[in-house]
């Protein structure tokens, strides 16, 4: 059964965010604060996916996001940010440290779910047995996931994965940021378009060097394009 972390000081919280996605045919696992949960990530344990809070009392839920991200055990695990912060500027910056998405409290269970299985609908498209695309000095493994800049290993998000890969495969074609959330969230209206701008900051970052491959149309949206 899939296990879905979540990470909430609020017991109240915990028990309606694992009420519902147990219902939904989750299996979960609750911790109050981050040390718990990376100790019980260092006895060999890994969830499907994690829903974290930011305001937590021993560390910042970006902080534990950071370090998913910077881990050589689980860099992809997917993770949903939920915390009452929710303006854009806390929605941004929660992608920027590598959310996948963000939910803002008050939720609603039902929505919460949906991202959920979203989430995890891209992460499992992400992994799937494709081919080697070459571009310039990037080179990516849709069978093993895995990215590579002038032979260099880069870590990417599963959602980054997709974006990246949807760019690269249409290469030369320009995609709004329209079509990239149709295609990455099956036009679910809860997500904004901005989210595709921190996404592709992100993975400009990454790509480090190669970052002129992902180029901006102004006014429409993204290409990729093998640079000279």
């Amino acid at each position: 059964m899939t296990t879905i972390a979540v990470i909430d000081d609020e017991q109240d919280i915990r028990e309606l965010v694992e009420l519902h996605l147990k219902r939904a045919g989750f299996d979960t696992v609750s911790f109050e604060n981050g040390s718990d949960f990376f100790r019980w990530l260092s006895l060999g344990n890994e969830p499907a996916l994690c829903i974290l809070d930011i305001m937590l009392p021993d560390m910042q839920g970006t902080d534990i996001c950071v370090r998913i991200r910077e881990s050589e055990d689980i860099p992809d695990l997917p993770v949903i940010m939920l915390t009452a912060l929710g303006h854009e500027a806390d929605k941004v910056a929660g992608l920027e440290m590598g959310a996948d998405d963000y939910v803002t409290k008050p939720f609603s269970p039902r929505e919460l779910t949906a991202r959920v299985r979203a989430v995890l609908r891209r992460h499992e498209s992400a992994e799937r047995r494709g081919n080697i695309i070459v571009c310039g000095a990037v080179e990516m493994d849709t069978e093993t996931f895995r990215l590579k800049v002038n032979g260099e290993l880069k870590e990417l998000t599963s959602t980054e994965f997709r974006i990246l890969r949807i760019l690269l495969e249409g290469r030369g074609k320009v995609f709004s940021r329209t079509e990239l959330l149709s295609l990455l969230w099956d036009g679910e209206k809860f997500v904004f378009e901005r989210t595709v701008d921190v996404h592709i900051r992100n993975i400009r970052e990454k790509l480090g060097s190669a970052s002129g491959i992902v180029q901006n149309v102004r006014g429409i949206g993204y290409r990729a394009e093998e640079t000279v």
